[in-house]
């Protein structure tokens, strides 16, 4: 036998597939010292045993003989001689034989061959609390021949600091395996940040509502960036699928907790007017609006008129704007009238703008609802609310609250600027200092601003595939394991890596159906038949 002479047993071509080592079989390795053997025999009632530590021991990760059932991404525990039960996650699993290829072709003749194999499994050290309620890694290895246990539900709350029905906890979802409520803390979500990272259809809006959900439920204030109309759909009672797993959630819609505003109210119909005055921006921001490219060609002429604007009037709309230019007589005016002109038909100027405190309201979210808006009218918007939220929450104007950000490598991307990219880049280094936190979510995290994507201490990861987004997810976080690296890029829809939040290590959690409609699912091009 090759490794550590773990348990041998005999496949033959007969038995049509891998057959399964027997329930109660354990490894047998060969070792020197007979003060082992007692780690062998020792048993701890109530737990499953899964295998058998065996080979070279470090205090970081150990290889385990399988004897039950394992999966990649479990936990285990085993008892380390000094310091008790001691908390692993499986982060590889491999299954050795010696079947060769000629045997294949002799087994697929019809001729019955013996062959040996083993389930093998690498184990990182999760670690242990100590007297003092801290996460502890042993200073000295685990020996080869204890037994390895399915690990028990009250030591990883304990050792991975899982807190279940927190007053302050976020209801996320439940934990691979097990029936344990993930729960972020509100408190560490809106002081460090929030990502919520997927792929195209990977279900980061589907995520990013329940997490919504889980705000209003608690009266935190929210505003919602919202570029595709998605978020709306929150204001009516969903459809909680019956899974195999019980997730303790009803249908219910939360109308009564939002209040939705919109550029655009033709189009989003049943929302609010949103509207902004021009007094606050300088020639320099309104020409940034239109697609002129010679600037400097302008910008003395709509300066001298924006002038005059203001030494006459409060409040003043473009078309103010436009008859003061078209007074002045020069020949040039003519271009920049145009591009007034398309600005004005846009129509999200106004003399009376939308006042903060209709904006935001206390306990309440607020969707800025941008579907059927210009991109670069976005970009605007995005920046003036951001700055007005920052600069109201320094002086304790608004409600500690949560900024939620759809699409963000639209409005803070890693290459080139756009108007927004400035005050979102504050907000991340800043904005925990005053009670404003940020929720960026995002298909390419690789196109996000850096700056952003790094002061996200709470992380939310779906599924992902590009390889550069890959790249920036690992280098972002903190404590993700190759074999959870890996995993990203076959977690299935409905499944997500959360690091942080309150928690100590990264965690595989099924994420929680929705209670209310969600407005983000596909469109399907042919309707499929449903019996």
């Amino acid at each position: 036998m090759s490794v550590g002479q773990s348990y041998p047993y005999q496949q033959t071509a007969s038995s049509q597939g891998l057959q399964q080592p027997a329930p109660n079989a354990s490894p047998e390795p060969q070792h020197r010292h007979e003060q082992h053997s007692s780690h062998r025999a020792s048993k701890v009632a109530g737990l499953e045993p899964v295998g058998m530590i065996f080979g070279n021991v470090g205090t970081l990760q150990f290889n385990c003989g399988v004897t039950g059932p394992l999966e990649k991404m479990e936990f285990v525990q085993v008892e380390h001689e000094i310091v008790g039960m001691v908390l692993g996650q499986v982060s590889e699993i491999e299954r050795k034989t010696n079947l060769t290829i000629d045997a294949v072709e002799e087994i697929k003749n019809g001729t019955q061959i013996p062959f040996e194999e083993k389930e093998i499994a690498v184990v990182s050290v999760v670690g242990y609390r100590d007297d003092r309620n801290l996460l502890q890694v042993p200073r000295t290895p685990l020996k080869a021949g204890c037994i390895v246990y399915r690990a028990s539900e009250e030591l990883i709350k304990k050792v991975v600091g899982i807190e279940e029905n927190k007053d302050t906890g976020a209801y996320i979802g439940l934990l691979s395996g097990h029936d344990i409520r993930v729960e972020l803390d509100i408190n560490t979500m809106v002081q460090k940040h929030v990502c919520i990272l997927s792929k195209t259809g990977g279900g980061k809006s589907y995520c990013s509502g329940a997490i919504v959900e889980e705000l209003m439920k608690h009266n935190v204030t929210v505003c919602v960036l919202d570029p595709h109309g998605e978020y709306s759909s929150m204001k009516h009672k969903g459809t909680v699928k019956k899974t195999t797993r019980d997730f303790g959630v009803s249908p219910r819609g939360y109308d009564d907790k939002i209040a939705e505003f919109a550029t655009d109210t033709e189009t989003n119909k049943g929302a609010k007017p949103l509207k902004f005055t021009l007094h606050n921006l300088d020639a320099r921001e309104i020409l940034g609006l239109t697609n002129i490219k010679n600037v400097r060609s302008f910008l003395t002429m709509l300066r001298k008129a924006v002038d005059i604007l203001k030494e006459t009037k409060d409040n003043y709309t473009i078309n103010d704007i436009i008859a003061v230019l078209e007074q002045s007589g020069e020949a040039s005016s003519g271009v920049l009238v145009s591009e007034l002109e398309y600005l004005n038909e846009i129509d999200v100027f106004a003399e009376q703008g939308t006042k903060i405190d209709e904006l935001i309201q206390k306990g309440r979210c607020t969707i800025i609802n941008l579907r059927g808006t210009p991109p670069d009218i976005q970009e605007l918007i995005v920046n003036r609310i951001g700055n007005a939220l920052f600069e109201l929450r320094k002086i304790d104007k608004i409600p500690p609250m949560m900024l939620v950000v759809e699409e963000a490598h639209n409005f803070c991307p890693q290459q080139g600027q756009v108007a927004c990219s400035k005050i979102f880049r504050t907000i991340a280094s800043e904005g925990r200092k005053f009670g404003l936190g940020l929720t960026i979510i995002t298909q390419r995290a690789a196109k996000v601003d850096k700056n952003v994507l790094s002061q996200c201490n709470t992380q939310v990861i779906l599924k992902v595939t590009n390889p550069n987004d890959l790249k920036a997810i690992s280098a972002s976080i903190e404590g993700l394991t190759p074999g959870m690296e890996d995993e990203i890029q076959r977690l299935p829809i409905g499944s997500a890596i959360i690091t942080g939040g309150g928690v100590s290590m990264p965690l595989l959690v099924e994420i929680r159906p929705r209670e209310s409609k969600h407005g983000g699912e596909s469109i399907e091009v042919i309707p499929s038949r449903r019996m």
